[in-house]
């Protein structure tokens, strides 16, 4: 999106500075975002519909000779890398003031997910976007090497994202998540209510392979067949077989409503980590990982306020049942992102990004 001047007014300090951007933002109901307030509500986070977002045209004044300032330009994104519990995390980061974003993907991605998000945002926020442990460039221990039987959990990855923000972020945070990832923001919010100042969830995973959503007579057959990726040649076999440019490829048309989002970059931003050592038990210790908390669980449990986003032409997460979200309490909107997939945050940034902002600037303590 170009940067434009912003004519400013002159008159006096009740003037206010206004942004034009190209082409000018739109509120979200002009965007088709058709905010949808289905619960109950609850009296710590009144529920509220969305807030149109805050650009508008600019304003001249009467005299035709406005003052012009500049709107500032995205921050460099950079690259760190932190040490948990003797493993290197990578992150990245941007943005020097305002509060603090977590960016948390989903399964099989990476920090790099978020790359039309962290510069954009960071403008006006501190943002951090992790790998979890196991994914991108962070390190991905096998957990039979350590003495454990499951290791790639949302405990873990909840834990890990507390973590990050204690030693890293230094404060609490807005979580941002993605998938996978919005179980594992909800799972760091139940194990650290402090920690969470709010929460934006993109297409949540309903975890629809869950043992507990499978009949009763298929469980047995279920975990016969999870030891048989996880302990034979089988699973190796599965994986060499997704982990290659053209399944990948495939894989990401799926999901994305737009083909044409799925450019060689994002293929390969992918594809790259995945080929890793140690990328392909990860892989199949997480598509074998069947228990563990849904979403209906954590949501009840989480303290902070709470807006659930689904793009409603997501063909692994259907929208009908998404919706259901929007009953709990702590959240306080359902909003709709038309002609989108299972990953907005890269498929329709000029959608979610002014989402985001409106969402945090709303929860934003006053002094």
């Amino acid at each position: 999106m170009a940067n434009a001047v912003t004519p400013l007014s002159s008159s006096g300090t009740s003037s206010r500075l206004l942004v034009v951007r190209s082409p000018p933002a739109r509120t979200l109901r002009e965007r088709g975002l058709r905010p949808r307030c289905r619960g109950r509500g609850s009296r710590a986070f009144p529920r509220m519909r969305a807030s149109p977002i805050d650009t508008k045209d600019a304003e001249r004044l009467s005299d035709g000779k406005p003052a012009f300032v500049t709107v500032p330009e995205e921050p460099e994104v950079r690259t760190g890398t932190w040490n948990w519990r003797g493993y290197n995390i990578r992150y990245q980061f941007a943005g020097d003031t305002g509060p603090a974003l977590v960016l948390i993907h989903g399964f099989g991605a990476n920090s790099d997910h978020w790359s039309k998000n962290i510069s954009y945002l960071g403008k006006s926020h501190r943002v951090f976007s992790i790998d979890l442990i196991g994914y991108g460039y962070s390190g991905k221990p096998n957990p039979r090497d350590i003495g454990v039987d499951t290791f790639y959990t949302f405990e873990t990855w909840g834990s890990q994202v507390n973590d990050f923000c204690s030693n890293v972020v230094k404060e609490e945070a807005f979580f941002i998540c993605n998938s996978i990832g919005g179980l594992v923001g909800l799972q760091a919010a139940v194990m650290d209510p402090q920690m969470c100042r709010g929460m934006v969830l993109l297409n949540i995973s309903l975890r629809m392979l869950h043992i507990k959503k499978q009949p009763w007579f298929a469980r047995p057959f279920i975990r016969s067949f999870q030891n048989l990726l996880r302990n034979t040649l089988l699973g190796k076999f599965f994986f060499n077989s997704v982990a290659t440019p053209e399944s990948v490829k495939r894989i990401l048309s799926q999901c994305y409503h737009d083909p044409s989002k799925v450019t060689e970059e994002l293929v390969q931003s992918i594809l790259r980590p995945g080929l890793e050592r140690g990328a392909a038990e990860v892989f199949l210790e997480f598509i074998c990982y069947s228990g563990g908390p849904l979403p209906e669980e954590l949501l009840p449990q989480v303290k902070c306020p709470v807006l659930v986003a689904w793009g409603d032409k997501d063909p692994w997460e259907p929208i009908d049942l998404g919706r259901a979200y929007g009953d709990f309490d702590t959240v306080e909107d359902f909003v709709v992102l038309p002609d989108v997939g299972h990953c907005p945050q890269d498929e329709a940034p000029e959608l979610v990004n002014p989402l985001v902002e409106s969402f945090v600037r709303r929860h934003l303590k006053v002094p």
